[in-house]
Parts: structure tokens; sequence; C-alpha cells
């Protein structure tokens, strides 16, 4: 059996996944925003081997990117968990089903980054993902002016809750999602990695 982080029934978890490479303060911000305004118990990020969407050459070993991500995590509701590798999932909807399967009655809540709902659209079975569980979108200076614009959010439009309904996403029936406004945080993984290879 893998192990998981801790989970019981009735439990209000988020699921924050990314490469990690590296972890910043805005993924932490970003999850500090969701426990908050959705009144979860607990988040789980899930550092991924490799993003389909993206080039992985020069990504830093999977084991490297747990730990730096745990040492920025740092916090007693975040738990950060290299599953996927364990699993064999290369997929979000792959994962989902396997957590949704071992873990009943945890209500979990997908967290992105309103970049991501831009590009929601080319993730492997992304609508299933958004019947599976529901889903909140965390802003990112720039990306959160065109993110709803975009064909994900366009076509989920009409499951979106109001903000100040934010605490009531983790007990919806999917598909139903959340924008949650306030971080603004300009910080990217990419244009960190980009910046630690010209050094």
């Amino acid at each position: 059996m893998r192990r998981l982080p801790p989970h019981a029934p009735g439990m209000r978890i988020g699921l924050f996944g990314g490469t990690f490479d590296p972890p910043h303060q805005a993924h932490r911000a970003a999850c500090l925003i969701a426990l908050a305004r959705l009144s979860l118990d607990r988040v789980w990020w899930l550092v991924t081997p490799g993003n389909p969407l993206k080039d992985t050459r020069g990504l830093s070993p999977l084991a490297e990117r747990i730990a730096t991500a745990r040492g920025l995590a740092h916090h007693p509701r975040i738990d950060v968990s290299g599953l996927e590798a364990e699993i064999g999932a290369r997929y979000t909807c792959d994962t989902l089903r396997y957590l949704i399967a071992r873990c009943p009655g945890v209500r979990f809540v997908w967290i992105m980054g309103a970049d991501n709902l831009r590009s929601f659209h080319r993730w492997q079975n992304w609508r299933a993902i958004a019947a599976m569980v529901p889903i909140a979108v965390v802003d990112r200076l720039g990306p959160s002016l065109y993110a709803t614009a975009g064909p994900a959010g366009q076509a989920l439009a009409r499951v979106r809750i109001p903000e100040t309904s934010a605490k009531t996403l983790p007990d919806r029936v999917p598909p139903a999602w959340v924008f949650l406004h306030g971080l603004k945080s300009p910080l990217s993984s990419t244009a960190l990695r980009a910046a630690r290879h010209r050094s």
C-alpha cells in the first residue's frame, strides 16, 4: 500500500499539482489563500515527474524537487507528495481516479493558478477532471485578465460559483469552480528556471 498523506472521510483536501522546479513563494501563498477561503483541512502538493505539456529536459531530479518543496511549504497543513511517480500516473485525470477510489468520503478540490486555466483545455481528459472534483482557480498577475476567456473558462462558465460562496465549493457536486482573487504574484517557476539556467 502506497503511503498517502493524512486523510479521513469528511476531510476537505486541496490538491495542488506541478513540477515545482523550483517551488516558490507564490505556490505557498496560493495554497494559503485556498486553505482559508475554501475552509480546507489540508493541501497536498503533488510533485509530478514531468508535465506532459512542457519540455521536461533539464528538469531537476524528482527527489530534489520534493525536498525543496517540503522546505518551502513548511506548514502544518501542507503535505508534499511524490505520489504520481509512485503510482505511475502521467496525467491529472489518472491521479484523481486513484485518489477518489482510495479515499472514500474525502472532499477533494483541485487548485490551479489562473495560467493553468488558460491552458486547461489542452490537459488530457480535462472535462473528466472537471466532472470529478470541484476546482479552485487562484489569480496570477496578468493571466487572470484573460484566463476565464479561454476555451475551458468559457466551457465551464455556467458552473462557476461566486467568490462569496467559495467556502461551499468542497461540498458541491462537480463540475463546479470558483475564481479566487487576491494573490497577484508575478512569480513563475518557468521564469525562475530560465534565470537559473542563465546564471
